[in-house]
């Protein structure tokens, strides 16, 4: 299998997806005992890095995302494509999968 290198410049989502830079989870419990990777759990948030030009309903109308470029969310923990572009971690998910915007 060929490796092809991407960047957040050279990837636009289509439809309703969004790609989501992952955001760094914690190393350490409340109480200061130092995670190891394996007893780490997945993250769930990530901030909006693009997004598709949303989706498209049977009328033909394209009804745009709600998030935008720059927003921190909340994410299904299991949804998505991972994906590693250069040294970090983005999730490729629909538009679904985003739980909510944190303010």
């Amino acid at each position: 299998m060929a490796t092809i290198a991407l960047t957040t410049a050279t990837l636009r989502p289509l439809a309703d997806r969004i790609l989501l830079k992952v955001m760094a989870q914690e190393e350490k419990t409340t109480g200061g005992i130092l995670l190891p990777d394996s007893a780490r759990e997945k993250p769930q948030t990530g901030e909006v890095v693009a997004v598709g030009p949303g989706k498209l309903k049977d009328d033909g109308e394209r009804v745009g995302p709600e998030v935008q470029v720059g927003a921190t969310v909340l994410y299904s923990k299991y949804s998505g494509t991972d994906l590693k572009l250069g040294d970090a971690d983005y999730v490729l998910l629909a538009e679904k999968d985003i739980l909510a915007v944190l303010v």
